[in-house]
């Protein structure tokens, strides 16, 4: 399922572009003014939910901090549960967790060891706003299966295409918008 034209411009026209954020050559693409559009957002959220219906999910795991917030909205339109993949440090019980590499040095993003159940095999969705070279992702992505669920499928709101992020991944992967 993908969105229509219309569909697709009211979505990125909501998306506003900062220049040189956060550093000097960089557009930051800024969510914000999406989630502060309710026809935007809620076209959004309508498409996912759409999209989703049929993949017979048991939860939504959502990378910190903007995934939580498309992963437990649609967690909620789909009837199902929410898992937050969280930076390290971040989570109170006992955690599994994953490292990846940035441009200089390493990062590592948690879960629940129990994050899914007792019950192995659990279907999982992987949520996020964004995907640029794709590290955290794919290490949260790993997390997942490390602790006996099922990444089913990768769903990023933009990707940045020309970075090449989806390439490496076990799972499939989604995009709503892709920016060349």
């Amino acid at each position: 399922m993908s969105l229509s034209s219309e569909e697709k411009e009211i979505i990125l026209n909501s998306i506003r572009d900062i220049p040189d954020f956060p550093k000097p050559g960089i557009v930051f693409k800024d969510i914000t003014t999406l989630l502060g559009n309710a026809n935007a957002f809620n076209t959004l959220m309508d498409h996912l939910t759409n999209r989703y219906l049929g993949y017979d999910l048991d939860y939504i795991a959502g990378i910190d901090a903007r995934g939580f917030i498309f992963g437990s909205i649609l967690a909620d339109r789909l009837g199902i549960g929410f898992v937050p993949v969280r930076k390290q440090g971040k989570l109170p019980y006992t955690t599994v967790a994953e490292k990846y590499s940035l441009e200089y040095g390493f990062d590592e993003v948690e879960i629940h060891i129990d994050a899914f159940g007792e019950e192995k095999g659990a279907k999982v969705l992987l949520i996020d706003d964004l995907i640029a070279t794709g590290g955290t992702a794919k290490a949260a992505a790993n997390l997942i299966d490390k602790v006996g669920a099922h990444c089913v499928e990768a769903c990023f709101i933009m990707e940045l295409a020309f970075l090449n992020g989806r390439e490496g991944f076990n799972s499939e992967v989604y995009s709503v918008l892709q920016i060349d």
